[in-house]
C-alpha cells in the first residue's frame, strides 16, 4: 500500500467520482482507476459501491477512509514540522462565500507582503464543507460566521458585522434613514439558499422578533441576491462588508433601528493538527487585519 494510493482513494471519497477525482489530482482517469484497483486487490474486497452517478463507500471503505485520513494527516504534519522555518510553506485557508471575496483579498495581500515565500491556497465553500475539511486536516484555518456546529475545533471570535437592508432605488422605504421590522414584514425577500448560513442568520433574527421573512426567490451567490434586488424582485439583508465594495447605483442600503441584525465572524482551526510558525504568524495577521477591518467598516 503506497501513500499515493491513499491520496487517490481519499480524493475519490471526497468527490464520489473517479473522473472528478482525476481532474483535481491532475491525473488521467485510467491512472486513478488503476490506482484504486490495485488498492482493492491488495485489501481483497471492494472499497466502493459503484452507483450510476456517484461512488459510495462500502463498510471496508469506511474503515480505510478513517485510517487513511489519519495516516495522511500524520505525514502532512511531519513534513510541515521538519520543514518549518517560519517563512516558507503552505497555508490552506477557507472561507464561506459571503466572507471570502470581501475579507480575504486584503488579508492575503497584506500577509504576502510580509511573507513573500509563503504559498497560500484558498477554498471558498459552505460552512459544513469547510468544517469537514478542517476536521479531516485538509484545511489549516477557516473564516466563518457563527454559530459553528462542530466539536473539537477551536473557535476565535474576530468581530461582529451589521447586516444592512438592501433595496432597489426608488423603493418606498428609500426615504427612511433607519428601518423597522414592521416596515418590511409584508415585503418579498431574495435570500441565499439553505446551504448558506447567512440565510440562517437572517431568518433567525426575524423569528426572534415573531416575524417570518417571505422568501420569493433563492440563489447560491450573494452577488446574484444583489442583482435580483436591483431588478425589483424583492429586498434582502446583506453584510456590511459586501456593501462596502458595491458601487452599483441601482441599489440602496439602510441600517435597521435597534436592535440591529448582526453576524459574528470567527476564525476556526483544528487544535490537534501541527501549528507551524508560519501558520501562527498568519493567525496573528488575521487578528490584526480583522481589528482594522471592523474599525473601518
Amino acid at each position: 500500500m503506497e501513500f499515493d494510493q491513499l491520496a487517490h482513494f481519499l480524493k475519490i471519497v471526497q468527490t464520489q467520482n473517479i473522473t472528478r477525482a482525476a481532474e483535481e489530482l491532475g491525473l488521467s482517469q485510467p491512472a486513478v482507476s488503476r490506482s484504486l484497483q490495485r488498492l482493492e486487490d491488495e485489501i481483497g474486497q471492494p472499497l466502493f459501491e459503484r452507483q450510476s452517478r456517484k461512488m459510495m463507500l462500502t463498510d471496508a471503505g469506511e474503515v480505510l477512509a478513517s485510517r487513511a485520513r489519519q495516516i495522511m494527516s500524520l505525514i502532512d504534519d511531519t513534513l510541515s514540522e521538519i520543514t518549518d522555518d517560519g517563512e516558507t510553506g503552505r497555508i490552506r485557508v477557507g472561507a464561506i462565500p459571503t466572507i471570502a471575496p470581501y475579507f480575504l483579498p486584503g488579508l492575503l495581500q497584506k500577509f504576502s507582503t510580509s511573507f513573500p515565500k509563503a504559498r497560500m491556497l484558498v477554498q471558498e465553500e459552505t460552512t459544513q464543507s469547510l468544517l469537514q475539511r478542517l476536521t479531516q486536516g485538509e484545511l489549516d484555518l477557516a473564516i466563518l460566521a457563527l454559530p459553528i456546529p462542530a466539536k473539537y475545533l477551536e473557535v476565535e471570535v474576530l468581530f461582529e458585522e451589521e447586516l444592512l437592508l438592501v433595496m432597489p432605488t426608488g423603493h418606498p422605504l428609500s426615504q427612511k434613514r433607519q428601518i423597522k421590522l414592521d416596515d418590511i414584514q409584508s415585503l418579498p425577500f431574495v435570500l441565499l439558499d439553505e446551504a448558506h448560513c447567512l440565510s440562517d442568520n437572517i431568518v433567525s433574527f426575524c423569528r426572534q422578533r415573531s416575524f417570518q421573512p417571505v422568501s420569493m426567490e433563492k440563489t447560491s451567490q450573494l452577488a446574484m441576491v444583489q442583482e435580483l434586488v436591483s431588478l425589483g424582485h424583492g429586498i434582502s439583508m446583506v453584510p456590511a462588508m459586501a456593501r462596502a465594495i458595491d458601487s452599483n447605483q441601482q441599489r440602496l442600503y439602510r441600517s435597521f433601528a435597534n436592535p440591529k441584525p448582526m453576524r459574528t465572524i470567527a476564525a476556526v482551526w483544528n487544535p490537534y493538527r501541527f501549528q507551524s510558525r508560519l501558520l501562527q504568524a498568519f493567525h496573528k495577521a488575521i487578528q490584526a487585519y480583522a481589528a482594522a477591518f471592523s474599525a473601518k467598516a
